[in-house]
């Protein structure tokens, strides 16, 4: 039987990776994660694993051949914490830990897959998988892309333009801003979707950030992209063992904060209100916009959009789901679990 690792495996997209695994049959998957913050649990307890094992002993245990033959490496563990200023602890988990699993992957003969950041692109203006437009503005940005360079150093100059392959597969994908189940332990690293649910549940409404950055309120512009599209890739590239590179992974299109309050709104109200635009909404006290956070400022991403010429390049041909059709999902699974 194939064996497969998922790393932040009770994390919201390794529990996903994990799910889709299982989708396909598979369940001899080794799941790594810390426990620490103990309700991260409900992730796994619906799904199908063969091991679990603390992130503290598994890296050395793997790089010693511990767990036997391992088909592929999904490296989903990070701190993920945009905010985190310890710039010690940020690189020592992003950075230097998987430049160790990389090279015991090497060692061992199993592919890896591993995530990777659209904040290393930071405050660019194109967002595409090339070093020029790589302007992180925060250390977990930097910790992401400096990862992604030592690939590019140790893999040769073909790394990133869809089929490198020295020695087995290596993949990262730049995820831009993920949302969907499994993410209600992230506390303020949540999707604002997740927020937003959260909030109009309790209050009858939605907050956003007023204007910012050039940006009317609610305007600035993200590439919102469903965790289910972010698995189908994964698992896309399971399939073709030959590609190898780095790939941003989001939709392809860039959407403004005010479709996602809507679709939530839309999805949560009672009928008749899915015809509202943001301004009607917020002059129903459905949408309230609240000043920028000056912690925020110089430090925020109010526009990025996937280039996935790359994607596509390689043969990846998913088909994304736009704001509406994903939340809409998203809104209606929050609401059947409760």
């Amino acid at each position: 039987m194939t064996r497969f690792v998922v790393t932040g495996a009770a994390g919201f997209i390794g529990s996903n990776i994990v799910k889709g695994l299982n989708a396909r049959g598979i369940d001899d998957i080794i799941a790594v994660d810390d426990l620490t913050q103990g309700d991260k649990f409900r992730n796994l307890a619906d799904l199908k694993i063969a091991d679990y094992v603390d992130a503290d002993m598994f890296y050395d245990l793997f790089a010693e051949g511990y767990f036997g033959k391992v088909e592929a490496v999904f490296h989903e563990g990070a701190c993920s914490d945009t905010m985190e200023a310890d710039g010690k602890y940020m690189m020592d988990n992003n950075y230097t830990l998987s430049c160790g699993l990389f090279n015991a992957c090497r060692e061992r003969g199993a592919r890896l897959l591993y995530a990777s950041s659209a904040a290393t692109y930071g405050g660019s203006d194109t967002f595409r998988e090339s070093p020029q437009f790589e302007h992180p503005l925060n250390v977990y940005g930097y910790s992401k892309l400096l990862f992604d360079q030592r690939m590019r150093r140790e893999l040769g100059d073909d790394f990133g333009r869809a089929k490198a392959s020295k020695g087995r597969q290596v993949a990262g994908f730049r995820y831009f801003n993920v949302y969907g189940p499994r993410e209600q332990h992230k506390g303020r690293m949540a999707s604002v979707a997740f927020h937003q649910f959260n909030q109009f549940k309790a209050n009858g409404k939605v907050k956003l950030f007023g204007e910012y950055g050039g940006y009317g309120p609610g305007e600035q512009k993200r590439d919102f992209v469903f965790v289910d599209d972010v698995v189908a890739v994964n698992l896309w590239f399971l399939d073709h063992p030959n590609v190898s590179g780095v790939f941003n992974l989001g939709t392809g299109r860039a959407q403004p904060f005010n479709d996602v309050a809507l679709a939530v709104v839309n999805a949560l109200s009672p009928s008749g209100r899915d015809t509202l635009d943001a301004p009607g909404a917020a002059a129903k006290g459905l949408i309230e916009y609240i000043p920028f956070p000056d912690a925020l400022r110089g430090k925020y991403q109010c526009y990025t959009e996937a280039d996935l010429s790359a994607l596509r390049a390689a043969g990846c041909d998913h088909a994304f789901a736009d704001v509406h059709a994903g939340v809409s999902r998203y809104m209606a699974e929050l609401v059947a679990n409760g």
